[in-house]
């Protein structure tokens, strides 16, 4: 099959999804009214809640969620074969993460700018609340420590990388200072900050930089662990108009740049699709299809990270109730644009099939990101004729900046969470930004050291197998939250509880089947962690039945409650 054909039938899906699905879920499930009055107005304090242009706003969210995942998960999944991976990332974008999203967003935005969290004891209860805030924090320490590693290796492998992905923090300051401060045109500060950054890449590819092999007995990589996190602490509590928003905006804009010229070079080479539709042959390790496809694909089809961003930085920044549909939905089918162009990549990018089995045929999982640098810049190569070092240099960025972004957010939610959890238990040390940063930062640091297996700082690759089981409960969980939020308003819940559902079925016998092998393994942190994710999920479902129940009963004695 030509990969043409992937292209059109993804995009025309994505399409049908935001202008016809998303529409019906604006005005007949969320309701959203012009005239309500967002949080980013009625708290503004000109740090985390600062109204926000649409567009700026839409370019922030859509970085903060894109991050590598979408690229790293369906990079992994193919092995499957393309089919799996393609269904999973149309359908899921449409009818399972638009609709999360977009929810998540709405609600939040419905109730102060509440995290996702929070907002479980309004809508659930004060255990569920508690219960789920520790999901929560698992979740963002495995975020974080991921993330980081993911950067880290990608900086020592595509060393023409360094250059503009530190350079992007000046674009993006230059960015906010511009835009806010002398209130200049947003067309003439997008055109200059995405130029300086594109430069920085063909600078980067032209002087590559790398950090010493061992420095105070620590490896490259676990170097680039910890800048990374001093960076992300600090950066998480400057003003959000000042760095993380004009930074994800700048950032969006390069990757719809970048996909539009992987997208250009694939009309134009037409390269053939040479990986199977079903892998009859996949490693004697890989897991079965069902059910880990599902959690192997999380970013790109439903991620309950994006619910965290949505109700943790999002929310808090809305303009208008009516913008939710644009920034929520749109920016989960941003991310599904991203999937799709990782699909092509990692099934079209290799010359004949032999060579795409002979780079799926390694232990599972296979290197994701390596499959779409390599695979995007063959691509791109053949239909635009770039330089392979330079194409490949430009996804490899393309990748590590979605991947900081999401360090960037994770780290300032997980700041928020802390706060709150100051506020829940009357901890007021925990309260102020600093303390709950470094707190934030020290716990993500402790994980990357302490669960690396005798390799510092690798902590967030010997915990990739867990995130993302862990990530499709949250979403699942969220969706709960969502659905018992929509029976006390008296509207229809099939729209979410359907994907709710199908999130559970998948992903528990996952975290089972995954305990299973932590367990034989000798894993026993991730054993622990895969326990206390499971108990803690099965306790939050059983308080949400609970609330399913309340909340109906509530429903047919009276009006709406919210």
């Amino acid at each position: 099959m030509n990969a043409i054909v992937l292209l059109l039938v993804g995009l025309s899906t994505f399409a049908v999804g935001y202008f016809v699905y998303s529409k019906f879920l604006a005005e007949k499930i969320y309701q959203l009214d012009p005239d309500f009055e967002t949080p980013a107005h009625t708290m503004e304090d000109g740090i985390d809640y600062v109204p926000s242009r649409k567009i700026i706003l839409w370019g922030h969210h859509f970085a903060a969620v894109a991050g590598a995942a979408p690229i790293v998960g369906p990079g992994i999944a193919v092995v499957w074969g393309w089919l799996p991976a393609f269904l999973w990332v149309t359908l899921g974008t449409v009818f399972f993460a638009g609709v999360h999203d977009f929810g998540a967003l709405w609600a939040s935005v419905r109730n102060r700018g509440l995290s996702v969290g929070a907002l479980t004891e309004n809508i659930v209860g004060q255990r569920a609340r508690s219960i789920f805030m520790i999901v929560i924090f698992l979740l963002l320490l495995m975020v974080n420590a991921v993330f980081a590693n993911i950067i880290a290796n990608e900086h020592i492998s595509v060393p023409g990388s360094v250059i503009p992905t530190w350079a992007v923090i000046a674009v993006a300051m230059m960015v906010g200072w511009l835009i806010y401060k002398k209130g200049m045109s947003l067309l003439w500060v997008t055109i200059i900050g995405v130029s300086v950054l594109y430069g920085a890449i063909w600078v980067g590819d032209i002087y590559p930089l790398s950090l010493p092999e061992t420095m105070f007995g620590l490896p490259a990589a676990a170097q680039w662990v910890i800048i990374l996190f001093v960076y992300a602490g600090i950066a998480s509590i400057l003003p959000v108009w000042l760095l993380l928003q004009p930074r994800d905006y700048i950032n969006g804009i390069q990757l719809f740049i970048g996909l539009g010229l992987l997208y250009t070079a694939i009309l134009i080479a037409a390269p053939e699709v040479v990986a199977p539709a079903i892998n009859s042959n996949p490693p004697a390790n890989a897991p079965p299809l069902v059910p880990l496809l599902f959690v192997t694909i999380a970013c790109g089809a439903i991620s309950g990270f994006h619910g965290l961003v949505a109700s943790g930085t999002t929310s808090k920044q809305l303009d208008k109730e009516t913008d939710g549909r644009f920034v929520g939905y749109f920016g989960s089918v941003g991310e599904g644009t991203l999937a799709l162009a990782a699909i092509i990549a990692c099934t079209a990018g290799f010359a004949t099939v032999a060579d795409w089995n002979a780079f799926y045929s390694v232990p599972f999982p296979a290197p994701g990101l390596t499959a779409w640098a390599q695979g995007g810049a063959a691509i791109m190569s053949a239909g635009l004729g770039l330089p392979a070092g330079l194409a490949e240099t430009l996804l490899a960025v393309m990748g590590i900046l979605f991947a900081a972004t999401t360090m960037d957010a994770g780290v300032r939610l997980q700041r928020f969470i802390i706060q709150e959890f100051g506020n829940i238990y009357d901890i007021p040390v925990l309260t102020g930004r600093t303390i709950s940063t470094l707190v934030a930062v020290g716990t993500c640091l402790l994980l990357a050291f302490g669960a690396g297996g005798g390799e510092a700082g690798a902590g967030g690759l010997v915990i990739w197998p867990l995130f993302g089981t862990s990530n499709q409960l949250l979403a699942g969980l969220t969706l709960m939250v969502i659905t018992v939020y929509l029976i006390k308003l008296r509207r229809p819940i099939w729209f979410t509880a359907i994907p709710l559902t199908f999130l559970m079925v998948m992903t528990v016998p996952a975290l089972l089947i995954q305990l299973v092998g932590f367990y034989n393994d000798g894993n026993w942190l991730l054993v622990v962690m895969d326990i206390l994710i499971l108990v803690a999920s099965i306790l939050v479902a059983l308080e949400a039945l609970a609330a399913f129940g309340r909340a109906r009963r509530e429903a047919a004695a009276g009006p709406p409650t919210g």
